[in-house]
């Protein structure tokens, strides 16, 4: 024990404490302080004095198991009364294990919760025998009992959460598996099942001389006050799916199945699912929570108060409730992205929530302390008298009894500490649900006039609806303020404009900028400063979750972490079409946070640049798995040993853009087998043909959630007129036999990203042959004189900042590189260390290696930076004063005049050095 209950009459105490008949000593002593401060426990001890003598010498660990094997071995014809006597020996063990401190809160709910089930459970076999036994229930005996033919009764609130308190009503909802029955059958069984669970009730909560075993609520069920008692899960079903409210979703956050068929019931809530979670996160369920919370108060004729006598402690003012409230809201707002909040529990659901970062973990530790010291003093107000009340008392001799309950002897310090615990609760709790109301408030009088953008965002799509136009108005002073202070106002609020005109509604997305300030700051920081940003982000405002999901601002996971969570994500998609979906937003999510980052400076081209990079290989390395998969259960394993999926260019490369394409080679490996052998198997050229086609299928075709990437294919083995997949020997005979010197310098940037190990190991080798194969330079350098020739009349450069044609432009830098790689013998893939490797062989001189990696290097911050900030072709007269500076900083220049210098002279000096190692390599000169 390790505190004591007091008494508030001794002499009464005493009386309950000789009649069980202990010795002198700690335990006496608890049952005299117990039964002089509680009518309820003292009436116990009498009545069930043989039995609490005998349980007081066995270990408390024993006496749960004992009584619930009691209940299970009850006859049918005893199961009320014996149900009962359970009831009486339980709730008295309990309570003094409570007050003794021999059980801590949670063991002791879970002990009441636990012979609910068990209670609930007897009492429905009970009801249902009878009708078994006489055919009642169509296609169905006494054989079904074990499952209740179907009928299932779901625990809701504290009991689905083991979560009971100590005079607990609970709260039930009985439903049948309509699909055992015919539509003939179906309304004989719901008749039969109705009055069956009348009769479970009744046993459970009709008062007799020996009490009554638990008050059954069953109002949580869908519509209450026009459907029966027990429904067929179908027509629940459709409620939630059309009517379901935000209250009906927090209720089944600790739904589980107590008693009857737990399959059918757990199948029923996996059903359910998409209903209590919401894919994306839900912030307007906090309004919605308010707007409950204030309709519960005002029902109940609770306000603000500090006075404690006859304070609720449940829904008062920093009560039960306001924790409970505090943790399903933030659980239904991210449990539907996050499997890991979905958990039953108060507390469990305040620590899931810290470890994932949504409640500060001081907060969530205060919380959980809080909740416990309140549910205890919850149990003392029950235990007085076992009423169903959560009411303080309104008398001082009132207050004295719930402190000595508690083991105070000074009641003052008991309430002090009680009315602290209060206050701390609504401090905690209330700066959450109202925080829409800290916004600044702007009168009509005092606000300025709206300019005429401003005055036509009421008619957008996203305003459409009476909610969002009433959160996008207490939000709305705040974002013109932020607008406002731009570097240039009238830019940011067009870009801004072109966000809110691209979204297609609006309540979610205006909910979470109300609830997190940051967010309202980035949106502003990116109509300020990237327009094209903002507008991807009208079409896929989804991926503003992650920025408030606690993550968003950790360092760069890699690639091998990034490819594990996209696994275990598609892993646990229900489908195909849901994997795509799935890694859909994923990316999406995770692309606008590599933006994010570049675009305030947290990240370099190149650090962005290898992100994105990342990103799509990820993307590859898990997406390519599940279409084979899928492939393959139409038309069996992939024949041979597989495909093996080649990156060039700039994913091979290692560094991507913002808006860069896919360049991909399927290679493939049928190793002598001629098809398939799946249900509709497929020849093995076929096969991998297909394959290829879903593949990019994958990527590209746009779903619900859009698509992921654009593919290019035209590097594979004779271009366009080649096949879309070619054979590991195919590949290996045109790479040495056929193919032209442009294809080789292409292969210096290939990687494998995807596909089967030992393909993958040997399309690197023949990779490998071949550039370290035998060549002439004068072949080489002949081979990129004509290739920048073509490239410069196909595309000239339209300015500045068009960073990639043109002579000395990205693109002429790394055909340089790759011919230089050719004739240096490296197998190395990037860019930079194409020129280092170059130079260190004496294929070209150290300064034409210098100039080209100075002018590459700045070309690539411009080009990153530029195809976050601006749609089309990169112009400085397209951009905006954020944006420019964007550019600039990115670039480490202070303007952008003083960079377009920089660009202008370093590209020259590129190309200048480029012709000249050209010309001095003896290349032929390109034809006319």
């Amino acid at each position: 024990m390790s505190r004591m209950p007091l008494a508030l009459d001794p002499a009464a105490g005493d009386d309950a404490a000789q009649a069980v008949g202990l010795a002198p000593g700690p335990v006496r002593d608890a049952l005299v302080g117990a039964a002089g401060s509680s009518f309820y426990l003292r009436g116990l001890m009498i009545r069930e004095k043989a039995w609490l003598a005998d349980a007081l010498t066995r270990p408390p660990g024993d006496v749960v198991p004992t009584l619930l094997a009691e209940a299970a071995g009850l006859e049918d014809s005893a199961v009320g009364e014996g149900l009962r006597q359970v009831k009486r020996r339980l709730a008295l063990f309990a309570g003094l294990a409570d007050l003794t401190g021999v059980w801590p809160l949670e063991t002791v709910t879970h002990a009441l919760s636990v012979f609910a089930d068990a209670a609930v459970s007897r009492a429905l076999r009970a009801a249902l025998a009878p009708v078994l036994a006489r055919g009642r229930i169509p296609g169905h005996g006494v054989e079904a009992l074990d499952d209740a033919a179907g009928m299932v009764v779901l625990a809701m609130g504290k009991m689905g959460a083991f979560e009971l308190n100590y005079s607990s009503d609970i709260d039930l909802i009985a439903l049948f598996d309509d699909s055992r029955f015919s539509q003939a059958e179906a309304g004989e069984a719901r008749s039969v099942f109705i009055k069956a669970t009348r009769r479970a009730m009744a046993l459970l909560q009709e008062p007799t001389g020996g009490g009554y075993v638990w008050r059954t609520d069953l109002r949580l069920r869908p519509d209450p006050s026009v459907t029966p008692i027990c429904i067929g899960m179908e027509a629940a079903e459709r409620y939630y799916e059309s009517l379901g409210r935000t209250w009906e979703r927090a209720a089944h956050i600790k739904a589980r199945p107590a008693a009857g068929d737990l399959a059918a019931g757990a199948a029923y809530l996996e059903r359910l699912r998409p209903f209590i979670w919401r894919r994306h996160l839900d912030f307007a369920t906090i309004e919605d929570t308010h707007e409950m919370r204030n309709r519960i108060q005002k029902h109940k004729g609770l306000f603000e108060e500090s006075r404690l006598e006859g304070r609720d402690l449940k829904l008062g003012v920093g009560g039960i409730r306001a924790i409970e409230f505090f943790t399903q809201t933030r659980q239904l707002i991210a449990g539907g992205r996050d499997a890991d909040l979905r958990v039953a529990g108060t507390t469990a659901g305040l620590a899931a929530l810290a470890r994932k970062g949504w409640v500060p973990q001081d907060v969530a530790e205060e919380l959980s302390v809080h909740y416990r010291a309140l549910r205890e003093a919850e149990h003392r107000v029950q235990m007085v008298a076992d009423a169903q009340t959560h009411s303080l008392p309104t008398t001082d001799e009132g207050f004295d009894r719930l402190a000595r309950l508690s083991g105070f002897g000074d009641t003052g310090a008991w309430r002090g500490a009680l009315s602290a615990r209060l206050d701390a609760v609504h401090a905690l709790t209330e700066r959450f649900f109202r925080r829409s109301e800290a916004l600044p408030a702007q009168s009509a009088d005092s606000a300025p006039p709206e300019p005429e953008i401003v005055a036509r965002w009421r008619h957008y799509p996203a305003l459409r609806s009476q909610r969002a136009q009433a959160i996008f108005n207490r939000l709305k002073p705040d974002l013109l303020s932020r607008l406002g202070e731009a570097d240039r106002p009238e830019e940011a609020i067009a870009a801004f404009d072109g966000f809110l005109s691209g979204l297609p509604s609006g309540v979610q997305l205006f909910a979470m900028f109300e609830a997190n300030p940051q967010l309202r700051a980035l949106i502003v920081d990116i109509a300020a400063t990237a327009p094209a940003l903002a507008r991807y982000l009208s079409r896929n405002a989804s991926v503003l979750e992650a920025v408030v999901s606690g993550h968003f601002f950790a360092p760069w996971p890699g690639r091998v972490a990034l490819t594990d969570e996209l696994d275990a994500l598609l892993a646990a998609q229900p489908d195909y079409e849901a994997q795509l979906d799935a890694a859909r937003r994923w990316a999406k999510e995770w692309h606008f946070r590599c933006g994010v980052h570049h675009l305030r400076g947290l990240t370099d081209a190149e650090e962005a640049g290898t992100q994105y990079a990342d990103l799509a290989e990820a993307v590859l390395a898990a997406l390519v798995p599940a279409v084979c998969a899928d492939f393959a259960d139409r038309h069996g394993p992939a024949p041979g040993r597989g495909l093996a999926v080649f990156g060039m260019g700039s994913l091979g490369a290692g560094w991507l853009t913002a808006e860069s394409d896919l360049d991909l080679i399927v290679i493939y490996d049928p190793a002598g087998e001629e098809a398939s052998t799946g249900k509709r198997p497929l020849p093995s050229r076929t096969y991998y043909a297909r394959l290829t086609q879903m593949i990019v299928t994958a990527l590209t075709a746009p779903t619900a959630a859009g698509k992921l990437y654009e593919v290019d294919m035209r590097l594979r083995p004779s271009g366009r007129q080649g096949p879309v997949a070619t054979s590991l020997a195919s590949f290996e005979n045109y790479q040495r036999t056929e193919a032209w010197v442009w294809e080789h310098m292409a292969l210096t940037r290939a990687r494998c990203v995807a596909g089967a190990a030992d393909v993958r190991a040997e399309a690197e080798r023949i990779r490998r042959e071949v550039i370290l194969g035998p060549r002439t330079a004068a072949d080489v350098w002949s081979e990129l004189a004509r290739m920048r020739a073509r490239l410069a009349e196909a595309k000239p450069q339209s300015g500045p900042l068009d960073v990639k044609p043109g002579a000395g432009g990205l693109q002429d830098i790394e055909l340089t590189a790759q011919a230089a790689a050719l004739l240096s013998g490296t197998t190395e893939r990037p860019t930079p260390r194409h020129l280092s490797r170059a130079e260190a062989a004496g294929v070209m001189p150290s300064e034409t290696a210098s100039a080209l990696a100075a002018a590459y290097t700045l070309a690539r911050s411009v080009q990153s930076a530029s195809r976050l900030v601006l749609e089309g072709p990169p112009d400085s007269r397209r951009m905006g004063r954020g944006g420019q500076a964007v550019l600039a900083r990115a670039a480490a220049h202070p303007d952008l005049p003083r960079l377009e210098n920089s660009l202008t002279r370093l590209r020259r000096e590129a190309a200048a050095r480029i012709d000249q190692l050209v010309q001095t390599s003896g290349a032929s000169p390109p034809s006319a």
